[in-house]
């Protein structure tokens, strides 16, 4: 075929069937040539639709996509047609994603003039090139920030919009690149004690850890950004905006500020229903909050400034039995005389400030070790709010020893 493809679903088509050939074991240079000569470019749209298709069809799994992310990549090199993207405003969560993208490229460019000079490295200046590589590494340890940042506030709102696929898969090669660096650390603080032993670290550590960071930014700047800012509402960028703080930045302080043109002031994301109890981190509804707590290894009783009993939890394993007629009891009424003057002791010293926790256990309550931990509750301002009971039977966990690494699953009892 020598005619180029100008045809929507005729390109879907022709790029599915070069993915199912590569993932077959064809060669990615050919089928390279061959999508450039057949398709010349392809939309980035056009792209995540194809992948996406390939997993809801089962015909690839995420996995599988994963594992042949980067030939992926090889293969469209050059092909993705960009033309069709939306401008990114200053500012814009996108937009600082981007520019930490440049820091990272900037200090990917410092490492490939430093390792690009390897022929003359000498023995005598061994010290110098470590410090430079360590440095170097240390900054790029930074992207793990720009990667949580897309795993927990964009990731969301793309599935929202069913597209599930690409942010699997690109979360999956994030861990993969957290892995290289770590490998990277690992051999870069290692006793390395001349330039040779420095190159073989250099060849089999660092080299793929930097590969993958700009292989990634790749991907993001070709397919992720340009498709994100396609799919999310201006309400839905707000939100991560909001919440990008709480993260940090990767190697830069974004200095512009953004906020959509006449938008109402939005709520922090919640994903949960109108009707959810909604907490500043997140929502429950009532079903799945009582649920919560009656799972909760630990059993807890919280007390209000007032010294009055105002909640407990009610496992079925509780350590000390708590029923509903504590509730609104002053919390002194609820122990044994002789203890009363440890629960006034505790009151005073929290409402004053002068201490904020006090830990308790016995060792044979029952036959069981019981850990109990008292805190202060403060508010925003520091100011008391009450204090929360914990309390745990830690038997089998004074007992652990080893490693359990491997998934295995508790009897239930």
């Amino acid at each position: 075929m020598s005619e180029i493809i100008n045809n929507s679903a005729q390109r879907k088509e022709m790029l599915r069937h070069l993915l199912l050939r590569l993932h077959e074991g064809e060669n990615p240079e050919a089928l390279r040539n061959r999508l450039v000569e057949v398709l010349k470019t392809i939309p980035y749209n056009e792209v995540v639709e194809v992948e996406q298709t390939l997993i809801n069809e089962q015909l690839l799994s995420e996995a599988e996509i994963q594992d042949f992310c980067d030939l992926h990549t090889a293969v469209l090199d050059g092909s993705i047609d960009l033309g069709g993207a939306k401008a990114i405003p200053a500012g814009h969560p996108a937009d600082t994603f981007r520019k930490e993208n440049e820091a990272l490229k900037a200090e990917i460019a410092g490492y490939e003039r430093l390792t690009g000079a390897m022929d003359t490295w000498d023995d005598a200046h061994l010290t110098g090139y470590l410090l430079g590589l360590r440095t170097i590494f240390n900054s790029l340890a930074d992207v793990d920030k720009h990667y949580k940042r897309k795993e927990y506030l964009l990731f969301p709102f793309l599935e929202k919009h069913l597209i599930t696929g690409p942010p699997k898969v690109m979360w999956g090669k994030h861990d993969e690149t957290r892995l290289q660096l770590k490998k990277a650390f690992e051999t870069l603080t290692s006793p390395l004690t001349t330039v040779n032993e420095l190159k073989t670290a250099v060849a089999t550590t660092c080299n793929p850890a930097v590969e993958m960071i700009a292989g990634m930014i790749k991907k993001e700047e070709e397919i992720l950004f340009p498709m994100s800012m396609d799919t999310l509402t201006e309400d839905e960028w707000y939100k991560i905006y909001q919440e990008t703080p709480d993260f940090g930045y990767c190697l830069i302080d974004p200095e512009d500020e953004w906020k959509p043109a006449g938008m109402a002031k939005v709520e922090k994301q919640t994903y949960m229903e109108t009707d959810a109890i909604r907490l500043s981190s997140g929502a429950f509804s009532i079903e799945e909050l009582e649920a919560l707590f009656i799972h909760l290894p630990i059993d807890i009783t919280f007390v209000d400034k007032d010294d009055k009993v105002r909640f407990f939890s009610h496992s079925p394993k509780r350590v000390f039995e708590r029923n509903r007629s504590i509730i609104g009891r002053d919390v002194r009424m609820c122990h044994p005389p002789g203890s009363v003057h440890v629960v006034e002791q505790i009151l005073e010293d929290f409402k004053s400030g002068k201490e904020n926790k006090a830990a308790f256990w016995i060792s044979n309550f029952k036959g069981r070790f019981v850990y109990i931990e008292y805190s202060a509750v403060r508010g925003k301002n520091s100011e008391y709010l009450g204090v929360v009971e914990v309390t745990q039977d830690i038997t089998g966990l004074r007992a652990l020893e080893g490693d359990q690494r491997l998934l295995s699953y508790e009897k239930s009892k």
